[in-house]
């Protein structure tokens, strides 16, 4: 029988009640939209209650029309002890809050209302609870990467000789919200914003960048300083294509290299060492397998090719080779020396391994893939030779 999005939502909240049991908690307290959108199946204004015990509570500020089991309509954050009493809702003596994405102010506003014994994080319970994804997020994924796969096919469509890299990226991004994409790039943390994905052609692949992305590129004002800086598409640039897969809630992550003519053989031979650190991962990565090792594996095949400079950039690096993907771009696991993670069935994590060649641009893949019983399954299938876009 095919799994639904309501039974999905059941099975969610299961898995965070047994969290909260686990955690020795009494209740957990949830209002960012991530979250919500991951246990309501929608976003609203308001608070999700979820009892050690008990069934789910949902106090709603807005929209007006929200309708359902247990919807309590509420003004402010302080009328919910007084509901929770109407409600016959015990007030939490331990309570999870998300205290990674509140405000310290609204964190605060929320313990002085509850007064609880102990404060614990529901983030971190609530990412590694998506970590392991459902049948239906898995579903969801695959529409994703259908769309991002149709999208990519468009791409030589979208040039013209004389484009900047803005201009290849306008025409990517008009196709992107043609075959669906919901616009939203959703991610976690601090200097993790981006517009509908990256593009890097030539030397801006070298540029530093504050945000926390494989790869930085100046962008258009200091404001936004990623991503596509308004570089002429000239013969022997190298054009990376990192548009962000988010044609349902549920993200996939790919990256794909065309090129303005031919390119220098060092970004052919870099390209190749991608391919090959993607293949020798596929063949090894199984539940039980060290992220750490992931990376590890490719860095050495970097080192065994001589492109130990160009591995993860150049005048900046980045200390990862891929990363957990779902609701959110930047999901546990991180693949990166240090990381104490490990796979586990039904995670799902983009594998990046890329170079960058001065004066060309950079070269390599993305994918996404699932963990399983079994080994790694490619989620996003799409041609992942290099593309001429002009003879």
């Amino acid at each position: 029988m095919r799994n639904t999005q309501q039974q999905d939502l059941q099975l969610k909240q299961e898995r965070l009640q047994k969290a909260i049991r686990n955690a020795k908690a009494d209740g957990c307290l949830v209002s960012t939209n991530i979250n919500l959108y991951y246990l309501c199946g929608c976003v609203y204004n308001g608070y999700f209650y979820m009892p050690a015990e008990g069934e789910p509570h949902f106090f709603v500020k807005r929209p007006n029309d929200f309708s359902g089991k247990n919807i309590h309509n509420i003004r402010k954050a302080e009328q919910l002890p007084d509901l929770f009493k109407a409600a016959g809702i015990p007030l939490p003596e331990h309570l999870l809050l998300e205290a990674d994405e509140l405000s310290y102010t609204e964190y605060i506003r929320l313990q002085h209302i509850f007064n609880p014994r102990i404060t614990s994080n529901a983030t971190r319970l609530l990412r590694e609870l998506r970590t392991i994804k459902t049948p239906w997020e898995i579903g969801q994924m695959r529409i994703t990467a259908k769309a991002h796969a149709l999208t990519y096919s468009q791409i030589p469509e979208c040039y013209r000789p004389g484009m900047t890299d803005l201009e290849l990226q306008y025409e990517i991004e008009y196709r992107m919200r043609k075959n669906g994409s919901v616009g939203f790039f959703r991610a976690f943390g601090n200097n993790m914003e981006i517009f509908m994905g990256s593009l890097l052609a030539g030397e801006n692949a070298e540029m530093p960048s504050p945000f926390d992305f494989a790869l930085g590129g100046a962008g258009i004002h200091p404001s936004s300083p990623l991503g596509a800086n308004g570089t002429l598409l000239t013969p022997g640039t190298s054009v990376m294509i990192d548009m962000s897969g988010n044609y349902t809630a549920y993200q996939t992550d790919m990256t794909r290299v065309y090129a303005i003519g031919k390119l220098p053989e060092k970004a052919y031979k870099a390209h190749e060492t991608s391919r090959q650190i993607q293949e020798k991962i596929i063949g090894m990565a199984r539940p039980g397998t060290p992220c750490s090792q992931i990376y590890k594996i490719a860095e050495e095949i970097a080192v065994q090719a001589g492109l130990s400079a160009n591995f993860m950039g150049t005048r900046q690096k980045a200390k990862f080779v891929g990363h957990g993907v779902g609701l959110q771009i930047n999901e546990p696991p991180v693949l990166t020396p240090r990381s104490v993670e490990i796979l586990s069935p039904g995670m799902t994590f983009a594998l990046e391994p890329k170079f960058v060649i001065p004066g060309t641009g950079a070269v390599g893949i993305e994918n996404t893939f699932l963990v399983t019983e079994n080994g790694l399954e490619k989620i996003t299938r799409f041609p992942e030779d290099i593309v001429e876009l002009t003879k």
